[in-house]
């Protein structure tokens, strides 16, 4: 079982402030629609929700530079926003929490991916509606992602794709970021972390680190994920098949596993009641990119990605954790 010193989280955290993150990939509007179910109604089997109030919040790539934001760094976003209300949504949630809009391409051929959930005033959720074009970037889009790459990740100190396979995350892409991360002359010195989708694995060659979740990692190595012994296995196989450094695959409840060379081990979940789990694996992820940018190792980022997502999945909706919340969570 692997740990981390309080002296030490205490430092790693402390050294979250300022650091510059690019973060790149599916940016995702989240509308909340809040009533009341007092009744069924007449025409269908399905519930009548009596309107009481709505509200957005940043979800996807955004959601992962908003949580870096709160934790203390300083996130560069990059991804696409389609030419309607939802982008100008976007761009007003991006600016009420302190982020730039310089990265935002538009591609007046699809939506804003916006996810519309109806609930009830106890966070039951009743429907979901989805907009969004999942085709990936290309031609004069594609060209204007790598291009605010090209000019956005300079002075990064850590490279993060988060993937939700709606476009923005294309083979050329990640291209451009593997050559940001090793322009230094070694791919290490800036970590190039990927939140995955499986369809896509086959981009992620060069990375630093993947992320996948259990699920995920099944997928990707034809393996049934049980137990540690399991884990040490699937871990090793996702590795040589994604042709990354290292790889941590979250496990929900049973916590995340680490597997890279010289070091392999289980980290458990941090038990806390859990309201939802939307967007946990963005604080994972915000959190794993500062602490690497900070020189944490890969288990001792884990360690505190792990503690801010014990946190995070007792909030509702897509939320963020602050520096003061992670540390109390780690009692330092």
């Amino acid at each position: 079982m692997l740990s981390l010193s309080p002296s030490r989280a205490s430092d790693l955290v402390a050294r979250f402030a300022g650091l510059p993150v690019l973060v790149v990939g599916d940016i995702m509007l989240d509308r909340f629609i809040v009533g009341r179910v007092t009744r069924m109604s007449p025409e269908a089997p399905v519930p009548v929700v009596q309107f009481q109030s709505e509200y957005f919040l940043l979800g996807g790539a955004a959601n992962v530079a908003h949580n870096i934001a709160a934790l203390g760094g300083r996130p560069s976003l990059i991804g696409l926003v389609g030419a309607d209300e939802a982008a100008r949504k976007v761009r007003a949630e991006l600016a009420a929490a302190g982020l730039g809009v310089d990265g935002l391409v538009e591609d007046r051929d699809r939506p804003t991916t916006e996810k519309v959930r109806v609930v009830t005033e106890r966070h039951q959720q009743v429907a979901r509606i989805d907009y969004e074009r999942e085709a990936d970037a290309s031609g004069e889009v594609e060209r204007a992602i790598v291009d605010r790459v090209t000019r956005l990740g300079r002075g990064a100190k850590a490279l993060m794709v988060s993937d939700y396979l709606k476009g923005t995350v294309t083979r050329d892409v990640v291209r451009a970021l593997t050559r940001r991360a090793s322009l230094s002359g070694e791919r290490s010195s800036v970590p190039l972390i990927i939140d995955p989708k499986i369809p896509h694995l086959d981009f992620y060659a060069g990375a630093t680190l993947v992320t996948p979740n259990h699920h995920e990692a099944e997928t990707a190595t034809h393996r049934r994920i049980r137990t540690d012994d399991d884990a040490r296995e699937a871990g090793r196989d996702f590795r040589r098949r994604a042709q990354c450094d290292a790889v941590l695959i979250t496990r929900g409840d049973q916590g995340m596993w680490v597997s890279e060379d010289g070091a392999e081990g289980s980290i458990p979940a941090v038990a806390r009641d859990v309201a939802d789990v939307t967007g946990a694996g963005d604080t994972v992820a915000a959190t794993l990119a500062l602490a690497l940018a900070a020189g944490a190792t890969l288990t001792e980022a884990a360690i505190l990605a792990n503690h801010a997502a014990g946190i995070v999945v007792g909030k509702f909706g897509p939320a963020t954790v602050s520096r003061d919340e992670l540390r109390a969570a780690l009692n330092v």
